[in-house]
């Protein structure tokens, strides 16, 4: 089992990138097994990077030194599920510190994916997304692609939940399996607010992307459609796909 993976991460009219993405992605004796994040930070340019930047540090050490042994010693996966919502939890902590010390209220969108051969696990807090996109006819959009994620705004358009901010929250989860040649996209709200999913569909169709230079030029393309329609945040999204 094999990941087509690419990553897309632009600035666009920020002063300062709030956005950090992470993807590894490594060939243990159980398969191969993937994680994936992008995270949005809030709090201030100053302080919004930073925070983004400390949870997508976390993750990495969180693959490395938790994931990977877990899988080693065939855990199930409501154990992954309780180490990442400790994680969570931990981060929450030190992020809520900072924020005190700073005197700001500063936190971050967090979207993680983990994949061991075809199963995905999702965690999600915030307003990035992330959608499954299968192979399908041209002509059906609508059923070539599903959002696996909630956005956690109020009506009055305000972030509910993140890391840090508004206290410890447990994070959506999701446990779900791709067929060969489907896709997963995770994305910053900067990425999906411009385009309709529809065209997300269109673009990233899995039956168009056969190598990860078309799918950086795909990812591109929704970007700089985004910029060209006046989108002026952070613009950040990770797609897999799985091959044989």
């Amino acid at each position: 089992m094999n990941y087509l993976t690419s990553v897309y991460w632009e600035r666009g009219m920020a002063a300062v990138d709030q956005d950090s993405v992470v993807l590894l992605q490594t060939l243990t004796a159980r398969g191969r097994v993937l994680m994936a994040a992008v995270c949005d930070g809030m709090g201030g340019p100053a302080y919004g990077e930073r925070v983004s930047g400390y949870v997508t540090q976390r993750l990495q050490e969180w693959f490395y030194e938790s994931l990977l042994r877990a899988i080693r010693k065939k855990k199930p996966y409501w154990v992954v599920r309780r180490s990442m919502d400790r994680l969570v939890f931990h981060m929450q902590e030190q992020i809520a510190l900072y924020g005190a010390k700073a005197g700001v209220s500063a936190g971050t969108a967090m979207t993680v994916a983990v994949m061991r051969e075809k199963t995905y696990l999702l965690w999600h807090l915030g307003d990035g997304r992330a959608y499954r996109i299968r192979t399908g006819t041209k002509g059906a959009p609508g059923k070539r692609i599903e959002r696996l994620t909630a956005d956690h705004i109020s009506r009055k358009g305000q972030l509910t939940k993140c890391v840090g901010s508004f206290g410890f929250a447990r994070p959506d989860f999701r446990l779900g399996t791709l067929c060969d040649g489907q896709g997963l996209l995770l994305c910053s709200d900067g990425f999906y607010r411009a385009v309709d999913e529809a065209e997300l569909a269109d673009v990233l169709g899995a039956e168009r992307l056969k190598e990860e230079e078309q799918a950086a030029r795909r990812l591109r393309e929704i970007g700089g459609a985004c910029i060209r329609r006046g989108e002026r945040d952070d613009l950040s999204a990770v797609y897999i796909q799985v091959r044989r």
